[in-house]
């Protein structure tokens, strides 16, 4: 048996020419090795780019990745004490290689003096010029990437470091959000089913009964089959398919909130916004104004006019002057055009409207500024918004009714009864004039034959069923995947369809979490494509649908976690995604990166001392990934595992020459068109 002092030196490979905080240069002995080393206990490629070493210390070996090596030819040797100049020696070329400090490997030995060792990231003591640099064993190697607690999900093995498993610890993995970047052809979208199937398997081996949920967001249509043989998976399309098992994708519009419909309506901040919340408020209460007799109509512009001013109010606006007050004005003389008496109102509300009429005149002429920057005084406000109180009273109002109902409460309603809602208000609050374009652009919504089936209401849905059926059934003690194909989306519905989904489930998790006391029930939302629906964007004063679905996201990546939701993002260009949601991002598996802008947003992820790994991402085979961040206590290069054919997603590249020498393919457009046109 050899001693540690004998084993160490058959392992040594060179000693500390250079020490800084985060570089160490390493001469490397005349018998080192070449290309395998064989003293390992294992035959191991070395050296080797972003392979290890180690450094002897007080605290065990220090842990180092190999970052570049080189060969040094010295100058010729000056000999002293020989005359003839005629023999020189010729130096021998140096080896020389730099290492990037990693952490610290510390060995523990058992009662039965069995030798274990445990990775820690941070380094203690650097050495010093002089010391030894050895050549880790299986075990050492095997113990630095398979370091941390609670490894339970393997993903792969590390080809760097003798095919030890690469594991990891879903809560690190999900509850802090995963970004899987790459280019197309690279694996990415493997790796992102891979790593659902292989999390669902592992906790199935650890528990018969197992609850892991993920709802996937597949633009493209990839994911319909990849889990169709795991149990509770569920396919929703934008067209139902009974032979591929795919049902009607169903996203009511009463599910939409205020937000939503303003982007997709494009409604204009100052005249069709507060129209369309206002009438989304009325439709949601079930009032219908259009029925109502003339001192209810009153009744109900009264309520109306003491929530608008009360928000007003909140937001500062009669009080600031300036660009925010800017309309007010204009506002105020419409809602004073609205005051009128009638012969069906009784002689008390005749009277509380005429003592209305006055302190709306007073109200417009108490301005302490020009007629264009009004700015109110405290005292004026107050009398305004007593006398609609009083008012109110008179026509039956209770004081509660006046504080503003939530215009985003998903209750149903139709849309034809929106629209309804939107002209009566608009009538009520003198904008008749400004919302024809709004109302033409609900009336296209409603009429297109293929968002009918999915945005029309249905009376079997309901907000409990609903979340039963898309996010994760009542009570339930297996696994849930819902994969929801937008691949035949329209353009102009896709981003608003998305950014419901996305904020239904953090809404529900978040309500779920207050109803049950703070626990939490954790579900994974998993967006292929993320460049496309979270991509960058410059605050505009009417929110487009596109910014609307950037900003749920952003959302769920700084919040959800606190809720249960955790995020995965798939995409191919991450210099295009929100740097919100990427630095939310605590963990990365980076595949194949050619694109420079791409490369260089990537590189930033890690410290300078450890961009040297990040450098092979250009050159990475189909299947092998680079795995930093949260869930890896060190960069780390992995071979994915194998996913068989029928588990992967539909995302292989078309064989042209294939189909060009080999397939005989009789085209028929008729049955496509057929389709296309719903016959």
């Amino acid at each position: 048996m050899t001693s540690p002092i004998t084993n160490a030196d058959s392992l040594r490979i060179g000693s500390v020419d250079f020490v800084s905080p985060d570089e160490i240069k390493v001469l490397l002995d005349i018998e080192a090795p070449n290309d395998v080393a064989l003293n390992t206990g294992f035959p191991r490629p070395f050296p080797r780019i972003n392979g290890y070493a180690l450094i002897p210390n007080e605290s065990g070996f220090l842990v180092a990745q190999i970052e570049w090596i080189t060969i040094e030819r010295s100058q010729y040797p000056k000999r002293q004490g020989i005359q003839d100049f005629g023999i020189i020696d010729l130096p021998y070329p140096l080896r020389k290689m730099s290492l990037n400090p990693l952490g610290i490997l510390k060995e523990n030995v058992n009662e039965l003096g069995e030798c274990t060792y445990e990775f820690s990231r941070g380094i203690e003591f650097y050495p010093t010029v002089g010391d030894p640099v050895l050549l880790p064993t299986q075990t050492q190697l095997k113990s630095i990437v398979e370091s941390g607690s609670n490894r339970r999900v393997i993903i792969g093995t590390s080809p760097l470091a003798g095919n030890a498993q690469v594991s990891i610890d879903p809560d690190r993995l999900f509850g802090r959000h995963l970004a899987i970047l790459g280019n197309t052809g690279g694996g990415k979208s493997c790796s992102t089913a891979g790593v659902i199937r292989w999390s669902i398997e592992s906790a199935q081996n650890y528990n018969d009964n197992t609850n892991a949920r993920f709802i996937i967001l597949d633009p493209n249509g990839e994911y319909s089959t990849a889990f169709r043989d795991m149990e509770n998976v569920r396919v929703y399309g934008v067209e139902e398919d009974t032979t591929r098992q795919i049902k009607q994708l169903k996203i009511p519009l009463w599910l939409w909130n205020s937000n939503e419909w303003a982007s997709i309506t494009n409604a204009s901040s100052k005249t069709q916004r507060p129209t369309l919340i206002q009438a989304l408020r009325t439709v949601r209460d079930n009032i219908d104004i259009s029925s109502m007799n003339p001192s209810n109509q009153m009744k109900h512009y009264l309520l109306i006019l003491q929530r608008i001013i009360n928000i007003e109010i909140s937001n500062g606006v009669p009080y600031m002057g300036g660009g925010r007050t800017k309309g007010f004005k204009q506002s105020v003389e419409t809602w004073r055009a609205g005051i009128t008496t009638s012969e069906h109102y009784n002689e008390i509300q005749n009277s509380a409207i005429e003592v209305l009429q006055g302190e709306f005149d007073s109200f417009l002429e108490s301005s302490t500024t020009g007629q264009e920057w009004p700015k109110y005084t405290k005292p004026s406000v107050e009398k305004l918004v007593s006398a609609l109180k009083y008012a109110y009273e008179q026509f039956g109002g209770r004081e509660i009714d006046a504080l503003p109902i939530d215009a985003d409460i998903p209750r149903p309603f139709k849309g034809e009864d929106l629209m309804t809602s939107i002209e009566a208000n608009a009538q009520l609050m003198g904008t008749t004039e400004y919302i024809e374009t709004l109302l033409l652009r609900i009336r296209t919504l409603l009429s297109d034959s293929k968002l009918k089936k999915i945005i029309t209401e249905d009376k079997d849905i309901t907000l409990e069923k609903w979340i039963n059926d898309y996010i994760c059934s009542t009570n339930s003690t297996k696994n849930c995947i819902t994969v929801i194909d937008l691949s035949l989306m329209p353009a102009e519905l896709v981003f608003i369809i998305t950014s419901v989904i996305a904020r239904l489930t953090l809404e529900t998790l978040q309500r779920y979490r207050k109803v049950n006391n703070g626990k939490t029930l954790p579900i994974t939302l998993v967006m292929e494509e993320a460049h496309t629906f979270i991509k960058k964007y410059s605050d505009s004063e009417n929110e487009t649908a596109s910014e609307l679905c950037t900003k749920v996201f952003e959302k769920i990546a700084r919040e959800g976690r606190k809720f249960g939701l955790g995020l995965v993002l798939s995409s191919q260009r991450p210099s295009e995604l929100s740097a919100t949601v990427l630095s939310q991002c605590n963990s990365f598996l980076l595949h194949r990166i050619s694109n420079d802008r791409d490369q260089e947003l990537v590189s930033r992820l890690v410290p300078d001392n450890l961009r040297g790994l990040l450098r092979e991402l250009p050159s990475l085979p189909s299947q092998n990934a680079i795995l930093l961040g949260w869930a890896s206590e060190l960069p780390v290069l992995v071979r994915m595992n194998n996913l068989r054919e029928e588990h992967r997603p539909k995302s292989d590249d078309p064989s042209y020459w294939r189909s060009w020498t080999e397939e005989k393919t009789e085209i028929s457009w008729k049955s496509v068109a057929d389709d296309w046109l719903g016959n």
